[in-house]
């Protein structure tokens, strides 16, 4: 894969000092331009190619959500803000990460190799859009909505009127049942196992009788849904 060509959009010098020291440390970034504003930025775009924009939203004259709506052109979108609240908006504009200010180099990291693995993805063909990763928001807080990709859930535990999501890098608790949310996951990636779980079929590591282990931690099969499970988890070879 050749380098992501990259461009930093910010009225805050320190915020752009801090996004240039990070992309040089990613080998596969080349930092082509950076921006004070998103008028120049807009201008830019319209006669150059750029793979990722980092992009603040709080900015004179055009303020990044606004610039987002102004785009013809599809480079891959993170937004760097100070401020938590717009992160739907964010992602209803198709932007593919949110980093909220200081960004610690770890988050940054973390978003770029989400990048550099759907680019991949992309050029190995297949004919599908291969940018297309599957999430779902979900209320943390009152007014927090926190976007969780599919394919990062583990395991789904219900807490009576509530259910705890455990995912690869984090745990959230809301407001719901186990049986609604199970509802909203692809029936072909994810199954209900007992009254208390829903695991992702694919992050099952083994199963010994009327359990299955996952990231080390045992689960136990309800009777109910023992064979169904065990059917799914087996692809169907145990009969």
């Amino acid at each position: 894969m050749t380098d992501l060509r990259v461009m930093i959009v910010d009225d805050e010098p320190l915020a752009i000092k801090v996004l240039e020291n990070y992309v040089e440390q990613v080998k596969q970034l080349q930092l082509i331009k950076t921006f004070s504003n998103a008028v120049d930025a807009s201008v830019f775009l319209q006669e150059n190619e750029i793979d990722i924009i980092f992009l603040d939203i709080n900015m004179p004259i055009l303020d990044g959500l606004k610039f987002l709506e102004t785009l013809h052109v599809s480079p891959m979108i993170v937004i760097t803000t100070a401020h938590e609240e717009y992160a739907l908006k964010s992602f209803e504009l198709e932007a593919i990460d949110y980093l909220v200010k200081p960004i610690p180099f770890p988050r940054f990291l973390k978003a770029v190799n989400r990048i550099i693995s759907l680019k991949q993805g992309s050029s190995s063909g297949g004919g599908q859009n291969t940018n297309e990763n599957p999430s779902i928001f979900v209320k943390i807080d009152k007014k927090k909505l926190q976007k969780i990709f599919i394919d990062e859930i583990v395991v789904v535990e219900s807490l009576k009127d509530y259910i705890r999501i455990k995912t690869t890098s984090a745990k959230y608790i809301i407001h719901k049942t186990l049986g609604s949310f199970t509802d909203e996951l692809p029936s072909d990636k994810f199954i209900r196992i007992h009254r208390s779980y829903t695991i992702a079929i694919d992050k099952v590591e083994a199963i010994e009788g009327n359990s299955l282990e996952i990231d080390g931690i045992r689960y136990t099969i309800g009777r109910s849904y023992l064979t169904e499970a065990k059917n799914r988890i087996l692809n169907d070879t145990i009969q």
